[in-house]
Formats: C-alpha cells, sequence, structure tokens
C-alpha cells in the first residue's frame, strides 16, 4: 500500500465583522477553537467599539459533525494525522487571508491584535512566528503552544509588543502541570513581554477581556 500526495486548489471561506474605514484603530486576527464556526465565534467580539475594530476571523478548513444526530457542525485545524502536510496548507489559506486583507490599512495606522483561542494558539503562534508578523498584542487564550517553536522564533516582534496568555481557573482542559508547563515555555518564548492573566471561569472565551484590551492604554 502507497500513500500518495497530490495539489490541487481549495476555496474556504472567513468573516469579518465591521467595516474596516479611516475610524478604524484596532484590526483583530482572530483563530478559533475546535469545533467552532467562524460566524459563530465572531459573536464574541460584538462587543467592542463598531467604529473603532475590525474583526477578521480565518475559518478552519476541516468540517465535521459534532453529533450523531448529524445537525452540529463543527471545524478543526489540525489533528495528528499528517501534521506537517496539514500546517503548510492552514498556513497557505491564512496567507491568503491577510494578503487580502491587509491591502485595507496600507498607509493607515492601526493596532494589530492577533488571537488564538484552545486550538487557535497553536496556529496564530505557528503562524505569526513563521511569517514574522509583528503586532501591538498577542492573546494565547485557553490553548497550548506548540513544542516545536523556540525564543528565536519570536526575537522579531518589537520591543513594545505584548504577550497575554490567558485562562480560567476552572478550565477542565489546563490542569496544574498544564498551567506550569504553558508559563514556563511562554517565559521561555517571550520573556518579559509575558503577561499571564488567570479568570474565574471554565474552558470559554472571555468576553470581559476582549472588551477591556482596546481600553487599555496604548
Amino acid at each position: 500500500m502507497t500513500e500518495n500526495q497530490i495539489s490541487y486548489t481549495h476555496t474556504n471561506t472567513y468573516t469579518t465583522l465591521n467595516s474596516f474605514t479611516t475610524s478604524t484603530k484596532n484590526v483583530w486576527l482572530v483563530f478559533h477553537g475546535m469545533g467552532h464556526l467562524t460566524r459563530y465565534f465572531s459573536k464574541h467580539f460584538e462587543g467592542l467599539n463598531k467604529d473603532e475594530n475590525y474583526i477578521i476571523a480565518p475559518q478552519a478548513p476541516s468540517k465535521y459533525y459534532q453529533d450523531k444526530r448529524f445537525k452540529y457542525v463543527g471545524a478543526s485545524w489540525l489533528t495528528k494525522e499528517n501534521t506537517a502536510l496539514e500546517k503548510e496548507n492552514v498556513l497557505a489559506y491564512i496567507d491568503s487571508v491577510w494578503k487580502r486583507e491587509s491591502e485595507k490599512w496600507k498607509g493607515q495606522s492601526i493596532n494589530l491584535i492577533l488571537m488564538g483561542y484552545s486550538q487557535g494558539v497553536s496556529i496564530v503562534t505557528r503562524w505569526a512566528s513563521s511569517r514574522k508578523i509583528d503586532c501591538k498584542h498577542l492573546v494565547l487564550h485557553s490553548g497550548a503552544i506548540p513544542h516545536e517553536l523556540i525564543p528565536s522564533d519570536f526575537e522579531y516582534l518589537s520591543p513594545t509588543a505584548t504577550v497575554t496568555y490567558l485562562y480560567g481557573d476552572k478550565d477542565e482542559y489546563i490542569n496544574e502541570a498544564r498551567k506550569t508547563e504553558q508559563q514556563l515555555k511562554g517565559t521561555a518564548l517571550f520573556r518579559d513581554r509575558l503577561q499571564v492573566e488567570v479568570f474565574d471561569g471554565i474552558h470559554e472565551v472571555n468576553e470581559a477581556f476582549i472588551n477591556n484590551l482596546t481600553q487599555q492604554p496604548h
């Protein structure tokens, strides 16, 4: 039995929230967790000022039914199957989204906020580090930093960039060992840029943090 490989053109969607205008101050590029679809994930950002915040949410390409009734559809970025190959496919897709969207703010000063939630943490860190995407704030929300990333991968970040590792104190997927591992990994990668925020809650998107982030002084 031989496993073969072939290249072909693939079309995927992504979701944007609000409109990009001359009033836009913050551009968010946000990556959902496993099981999410962007049209629902984007709702977590509806509390932000609509005139000042423009949200771009790439959609994980692999869709699947989440229940035996075949009613609810979710999506996944990567699995353990052919991870290296699938990772390159995903990153190429994000490149296309970025190329199209970044044309909108050429010549305009914006604050770029990159955020990954749950499984999205592995995607945002891999994409940003491999493409050397600088940002105002990198938010790693309730997910794991990939093991292959090393400190030199993030040396390109500007001195003013902030990195926040955010999780709930009752998150069923993050035990004490995982907390320690991720904080040590984060400190090694981001050094004094790293801020750790713990909120009262489970494995869920913290909208209060999102809404407050753009209120902080720049």
